[in-house]
């Protein structure tokens, strides 16, 4: 093979797809294509709201993929023939007392500082827009740019875009890198099969730390991230229940409510570092319904469907790792904590280019996993 991509996740997926579509022989290596963090992720393309300090040069990586959604969005639902939920539906960020207020009003000064589109609506506009939201909401920010995708959906088609691409499936786990005369030369699956290429694309999310054979240079600086998500059914009696998705912070926890077609109604998400451990707990669930229904009352009356927690992939400094890594014929695609759905489109334009030129465009090479190196750190410091 060209290339050999480790992990089948969307980033994974999109990685393969691209490099197939360059022309390149392409193997993909997971037991479960199509999972992963996608499964629990709520799919919001939130490049303006989630807009945070010291994250400046991640914005225009957020922002370029977010501009190119609907565009690939439409060439992946060709490809493959499944639909994958994008909606342009905007979304609303509101503040339940003063203090959100201030915090709210300082994210939309941010904004405005970088020439981002929202706009301040008082608490009478806000429910204007939304009708169930609590009486007591204080304001908010309605960005009509920030959209959404379903990420299994998304997931799905891009496993049926591969298999239409010739992207070989290898549904076993990666258990080692092969490592010929200092290059990634391919890797050795569960089961003993051995898989060959010219080069080696890590994609594994927060596991991809965790494959032996990695030079100790090369390893991801990846943690992983535990994020706890609800599901919850909007009765066709109940609907509209929302028209676009809502973001608060209660009480200085995070809250996000995302309306699906198909009436489903995701919100989450708690972040925890907990190292490895999945399990929904009794109070993750409670503080979600609990901040939920301060923003919206109605929802505790909906049938909940899922509880679900995944990992993010954490990197240090919040940002993907892209490119060329410091062993030679090794690539990551990883690290993307919250923004792997936003980051889909970019992150597959941007490994296609890397495997094809071995080198990086001009909007990734801030995102060089080498800028974590000693010898590069030991440059910028």
């Amino acid at each position: 093979m060209d290339v050999l991509v480790i992990g089948g996740g969307v980033i994974g997926l999109v990685t393969a797809w691209r490099a197939a579509q360059r022309g390149l022989r392409t193997a993909l290596a997971d037991p479960e294509p199509g999972g992963g963090a996608a499964q629990v992720a709520a799919g919001m393309l939130a490049a303006v709201t989630e807009l945070h300090y010291g994250e400046e040069t991640l914005l225009g990586l957020n922002l370029a993929s977010a501009n190119r959604y609907p565009r690939f969005a439409a060439e992946l639902e060709e490809a493959s023939g499944e639909d994958t939920g994008y909606r342009s539906c905007g979304t609303l960020a509101v503040a339940l007392d003063t203090d959100d207020r201030a915090h709210l009003r300082e994210l939309h000064a941010l904004q405005r500082r970088f020439g981002l589109e929202s706009e301040w609506l008082t608490g009478r506009e806000c429910r204007r827009l939304e009708p169930l939201l609590a009486p007591g909401v204080r304001g908010g920010l309605r960005v009509d740019g920030d959209h959404q995708i379903d990420p299994r959906r998304l997931a799905r088609a891009l496993v049926v875009a591969c298999e239409r691409a010739g992207v070989v499936f290898h549904r076993r786990w990666a258990e080692r890198l092969s490592v010929v005369r200092d290059r990634a030369a391919g890797a050795v699956l569960a089961g003993g099969l051995s898989v060959a290429a010219g080069q080696v694309v890590l994609a594994a999310g927060s596991l991809s730390g965790r494959l032996e054979g990695l030079p100790a240079q090369a390893v991801p600086p990846v943690r992983p991230v535990k994020g706890q998500v609800l599901r919850l059914n909007v009765p066709p009696s109940y609907a509209p229940f929302l028209s676009r998705t809502v973001r608060a912070v209660v009480r200085g926890s995070h809250v996000y409510l995302v309306p699906r077609e198909n009436g489903e109604l995701v919100v989450g998400a708690t972040s925890e570092e907990l190292g490895w451990d999945t399990t929904v707990t009794a109070g993750g669930v409670y503080r979600l319904l609990r901040d939920a229904h301060e923003l919206m009352p109605g929802i505790t009356e909906l049938p909940l469907t899922e509880t679900r927690a995944g990992l993010r992939p954490g990197s240090p400094d919040n940002a993907p790792l892209l490119g060329p890594a410091e062993l030679p014929g090794l690539l990551l695609a990883t690290g993307h904590y919250r923004n792997g759905v936003l980051l889909t489109p970019v992150t597959g334009d941007v490994m296609a280019h890397a495997l094809v030129t071995g080198e990086l465009p001009d909007e990734a090479r801030p995102f060089t996993p080498r800028r974590f190196s000693p010898a590069q750190q030991k440059v910028s410091a």
